[in-house]
């Protein structure tokens, strides 16, 4: 039987023998879903763009992201009690390249976002958005990885045509450029 004591984190893993360079090629041809994540910890909103957002668990509903150290809306995004995870299909490139834009002010294009009910800044594009409180964040490296337990969503019902990938297109990101998801990526 193995115990608990046996599953911790190491805080100080091993040295690796792996570069950055050599790692960030791995996974240069690994496709991702693009997000992205917006809070505002009452200091004005913040956005960035995030191809590292995966749900966790369907019951209770999480999902974890990650953030760098580099990223200036990386402060607010952990001060944060909750954010807004919008999951991105191909027609809101635009999103997508507004958060992953440096030195620039996100929200400056008031036409194009707004603040839900409870505060939180978002884009009401978004093909699907999922409002969430922070519950856990740990550092690893030089990034925050993030959980998110979700309190709302914002998605095209099951069934509905918007919701179908040859209508949504999900956006992707793969070796250094976007893509869509439709019918003729299908291979089965």
């Amino acid at each position: 039987m193995v115990t608990s004591d046996e599953h911790r984190l190491v805080p100080h893993p091993t040295p690796s023998s792996v570069t950055p360079e050599q790692f960030k090629a791995a996974f240069r041809n690994h496709p991702a879903g693009v997000a992205v994540i917006t809070a505002d910890a009452g200091d004005g909103p913040v956005a960035l763009t995030a191809t590292s957002v995966f749900s966790v668990s369907a019951e209770p509903p999480v999902l974890v992201f990650s953030v760098s150290e580099h990223s200036s809306s990386t402060p607010t995004i952990r001060r944060a009690a909750t954010v807004v995870v919008h999951l991105l299909g191909a027609g809101q490139l635009d999103i997508a390249k507004l958060g992953a834009t440096s030195g620039i002010d996100r929200f400056a294009d008031t036409s194009i976002w707004s603040r839900l009910p409870t505060g939180e800044p978002y884009f009401p594009a978004a093909h699907a958005w999922i409002r969430g409180e922070v519950v856990n964040q740990m550092e690893v490296g030089g990034s925050t990885v993030v959980a998110v337990q979700a309190l709302e969503t914002h998605a095209p019902p099951p069934g509905d045509h918007s919701a179908d990938a040859e209508e949504a297109q999900p956006l992707v990101y793969h070796n250094r450029t976007w893509h869509r998801l439709g019918d003729h990526s299908k291979i089965a």
